[in-house]
Formats: C-alpha cells, structure tokens, sequence
C-alpha cells in the first residue's frame, strides 16, 4: 500500500502498463469502445490500420459488436491477446506512478492525469452521495453485457474520464513542472488528433496530493460533510458501474485483509479540471430507427404527442423556429421533411431530459424503434437520412452547472451532455492488472 493518503479523495497510485520500447503507438492507440456505434465502417478501417500491430484494438470489444453474433468468440480472443501481451512483454509495467497527458483534437487542448479511482469510493445507485458522482443516471441493463468482458479479464483500460472542480487550477496543471519522464508522442488514428504522456513518479505527486487535499476542504465547506461530490464522471459512466459491479461481486470471496489491496478494487481513469479550456461540453443527440415499417416522420408525430401528454404541450414548427421564454424547441431531421418540436411548459429543467422521457416510452414501453445516441451532427444527419429514421438534435449543456446540479438534484438524464465530439474521446493508451 501506498506510504501516502489517497483513499480520503478516493483515489489510488496505479501499476500502469505500456507497450514495450519500439511499439507504433500510432497503430497501438484506439479511440473508446463506445464510440461510433452505428459506423461499423469506422471499425473496418481501424483493422485496416493496425493490421497485425501490437494494439489495443485486440484488448477491447467495440459496443458495435455487443450482444451481436460472434460475440463470445470475440471475448475469448481478447483473453487470449491479454495473455499472449503478458507473457511476451508486449506490455511492461511502470513503477507507482501517473501519467500526464496532453491531448490536441479538433483545435482544443487539454491536461489529464490518468491515476486510479476507490471503487469503494463511489455509488452509482439513484440517490447516492458518494465522493465520486454519477452524473447521469446508470441503466442497470447495460452492465451484464460489458461485465462479460471485465469479469476474469487481466488487464482493464480506461476510458473512464472524472472530473475535478478547480477553478483555481491547482492540481494537475502545475504537474507541467513536475520530474517527469516522456513516455509517448503520437498522432491518433482517424483525426484523433495529437497525445503526449509524461510519467511522474509518487515520490513526486506531493505537491498535488497537497492541493487536492485543500480542494476537498473547499467541497466540504461548499455541499457540507454528507453530500461532498469531490469527483463528478465525466465520461465512461457505465464502463465505471461495470468495474464497481465486478469489484462488488468479487470481494465476496475474499477476506477483509484481501479486500484492503486486491487490484480489482481501483479502476484505471484519467482525471480532468472541468475547468481546463480545452474541455467542451458537446451534446448528445438521439437517433432512432423504425422497427415495424414507420416513416420518419411517423416516429416524429408519436414523439410530439408524447411530449404533449408528458409536458404542458407539443407541437411541430418551421425548421429553425424559436422557442418563446419556458418553452423548448428541438430540431428533428428525417427522411421527409426537417423543422422544430416546440415544447410548452416543459416538466423538466432540460430539453434532454423532456425528450428522453418521451423516446423511452416510444423505444422501451411501445417497442417501435430502437435508438443510437450520436456524437456529432454531422453522423445525425446521415443516419435520419434514412427511410424510417429520425433525429433529434439537442442543445450543449454548460458546464460549469454540473457539479452544483448533481449536488442539488441528484444524476442528470442520460445522455446529458458529452466531453468532445467521439474523435475527441480518450484513445486507449495506459493498461493495468486487475488479477485473474
């Protein structure tokens, strides 16, 4: 166990692991496995690109083949890759330590610390005040499938990102300064943009243990000693439900003492300040897809009576109308036609969380569609393209209301908003053993 105190923040000082000396990184780095999945031709390319490459494309299942044909197959192959990684030194484990990152895309900069979070630490069930926040709320549905990957894994790689409410920037920006050693600098495949890691030793995360221990004086005086959100989830919130459920699962077989220093009890994440320039809050938009022979504009018509029954009011509007005060407009896009749902009187506080009520009923209760949540508008207005497809584009969200909404109000809708568009997610770099 670490000689310093980093459970009180709910954090821990990884193992990390990297690929050997000589390794493309340009081939070994893949954007997160939720990404693009309704582009499968995004994935081809990426086969096409690492070819027989060391990669981590041979560590993770992309959610585009999850619960599809094939899938059990591909989970063996991924054991299998985790071993042979292992046992060839394709991967070597660095001394206690992070990594400070440096990551360019789409003309934004920003700094991250990849470290590892207590799993006992945080609680993603409804009402929770645990020190790490779910920020959204967790579909419990959605963690058996990415929990067959996990369960009896190796290895585990984050794209888990939490973020950190320092406006005064006193935690990671000044690790610039600290003795560090480069350990990578590469482009990222498919316009990921440009990464650099730098290794810091504990000995000389001091300084930073020190301001995170002022920042969390400063949050306790804020929410009050109960409801103290030190760390929000920025992004991989059901990755990180996933290792908390595995984690809960497993230490019912171990003993108090084991409980206290098994790996799989810490996650592998990189920690951001919400308040870092190069962080943006992009939304999240829906698309769903006809299951039984609609018309786009069917899916649209059912979506505003929805909203209707469920708010004070709905209707369909011009492309580009304007919502008066207290009302929301939501662009829709289909096939036929494009223009604006006018919301009256919404009962929610966001036009996602409106939306989203009436989608759940239309996908989960009714069963007429299915629904992708896209990144970007661009691939929402290929897909509503579509016969019997429909879009709905929503507003960003800012983000300096996260951390004081989650503390009011509890998680947010799903969905809410999203760190960057999906080429500007976290590439898996940095891995770390959880046992066997």
């Amino acid at each position: 166990m670490s000689k310093y105190d980093w459970g009180k923040f709910g954090l821990h000082i990884p193992e990390i692991m990297i690929p050997r000396e000589g390794t493309d990184y340009s081939k070994w780095a893949v954007v997160a496995c939720d990404q693009y999945t309704s582009e499968p031709e995004y994935w081809q390319e990426a086969e096409k690109i690492v070819g027989d490459a060391p990669s981590t494309l041979r560590l993770m299942l992309p959610e585009i083949y999850l619960e599809k044909e094939g899938e059990a197959e591909r989970i063996r192959d991924i054991r299998k890759a985790m071993d042979n990684y292992i046992e060839h030194g394709i991967l070597k484990k660095l001394p206690a330590g992070c990594m400070l990152v440096k990551r360019t895309a789409a003309g934004r900069t920003r700094l991250g610390l990849v470290i590892a979070t207590d799993l006992e630490s945080y609680d993603f069930s409804k009402g929770s005040t645990s020190l790490t926040r779910a920020t959204e709320g967790t579909v419990v549905e959605r963690i058996p499938p990415r929990l067959r990957i996990r369960e009896g894994a190796p290895l585990e790689m984050p794209h888990i990102m939490i973020l950190i409410d320092d406006p005064e920037k006193t935690v990671i920006e000044p690790l610039v300064d600290a003795p560090k050693k480069r350990i990578y600098d590469t482009d990222l495949m498919l316009e990921g943009g440009h990464i650099t890691g730098d290794f810091i030793k504990e000995a000389d995360l001091e300084g930073m243990r020190q301001a995170l221990s002022d920042l969390y004086d400063k949050a306790v005086e804020k929410y009050g000693d109960g409801n103290v959100i030190f760390q929000a989830m920025g992004d991989g919130n059901h990755s990180l439900a996933t290792a908390k459920t595995n984690w809960e699962n497993l230490k019912k077989t171990l003993s108090p003492e084991e409980q206290k220093t098994h790996p799989a009890r810490y996650a592998l994440c990189e920690i951001e300040n919400i308040h870092d320039d190069g962080i943006v809050f992009e939304p999240i938009h829906r698309v769903i897809f006809a299951k039984k022979g609609q018309s786009g504009m069917d899916l649209v018509n059912e979506t505003v009576e929805l909203l209707a029954s469920q708010n004070g009011g709905a209707h369909l509007a011009e492309e580009g109308a304007e919502a008066r005060e207290g009302c929301f407009a939501i662009p829709y896009l289909t096939a036929e036609q494009k223009g604006t749902i006018i919301v009256e009187h919404p009962a929610n506080k966001l036009e996602v969380g409106a939306l989203q009520n009436a989608l759940d009923v239309i996908v989960k209760e009714r069963g007429d569609a299915d629904i992708d949540y896209i990144h970007g508008t661009k691939a929402v207005e290929t897909l509503s393209g579509k016969p019997g497809n429909a879009g709905f584009m929503l507003p960003a969200m800012d983000k300096s209301m996260l951390f004081p909404a989650v503390a009011a109000d509890g998680a947010l809708p799903r969905k809410t908003f999203s760190m960057g568009e999906a080429n500007e997610k976290r590439y898996y770099i940095e891995s770390r053993y959880i046992g066997k």
